[in-house]
């Protein structure tokens, strides 16, 4: 049975649900942000051949998520490695980790709250499915109540009309067979050779 309640808690539950998918899908992309960061963190402090593949896609993607906040640190030079690279300690790539790490830690709070609604609700939409199987074995209940009360009525209305009956007639119940009228005894003739 739908009631206004649990159509209200379905709606409700589409709407949290919703959000957490999306919740999950940015968590997961600022995880990934964090593991390009951490990779080109590395890259740049130990002075990564920037020719090889590997570290050329880490510096692209590197260069996606550091658009916000590239030129509010100078990066510091510590100095050629044995490629003649410069090992860099980028100080805003450090800062965008703790940037995003905070965000995901946001995000990470938001789908444990909305997890936590999700099972509310979950719960409260047992609690009606349960109300409502209490009231239909109450209304079963009740009919069968009202049945066995019939029933009694039946029974005792069927007493009454034996009890107005004249006395020694016995009614005839179903199936029995239909009283038989006594035969009155016969006598024998005296026999004729008695005088």
């Amino acid at each position: 049975m739908i009631t206004t309640e649990s159509k209200a808690l379905s709606e409700r539950k589409a709407i949290v649900w919703a959000l957490r998918a999306v919740s999950y899908l940015v968590y997961f992309y600022l995880i990934v942000v964090e593991i390009i960061l951490l990779i080109g963190f590395f890259l740049l402090l130990f002075g990564a051949n920037p020719t090889a593949g590997f570290t050329q896609w880490a510096y692209r993607n590197l260069d996606r998520v550091m658009d916000p906040f590239r030129g509010i640190f100078s990066p510091i030079e510590l100095g050629a490695t044995g490629n003649d690279v410069a090992a860099t300690f980028d100080t805003s790539v450090l800062f965008a980790m703790i940037i995003y790490g905070i965000v995901a830690l946001l995000f990470s709070v938001l789908i444990g709250w909305l997890s936590g609604r999700l099972d509310q609700i979950h719960a409260a939409e047992d609690e009606i499915a349960r109300q409502a199987e209490v009231e239909r074995l109450q209304a079963e209940a009740d009919a069968r109540l009202v049945a066995a009360q019939q029933a009694a009525a039946q029974i005792a209305q069927a007493q009454a009309s034996t009890t107005q009956a004249p006395a020694g007639s016995v009614p005839p119940t179903a199936g029995s067979p239909a009283p038989v009228a006594p035969t009155p005894p016969t006598q024998i003739p005296p026999s004729p050779s008695q005088p």
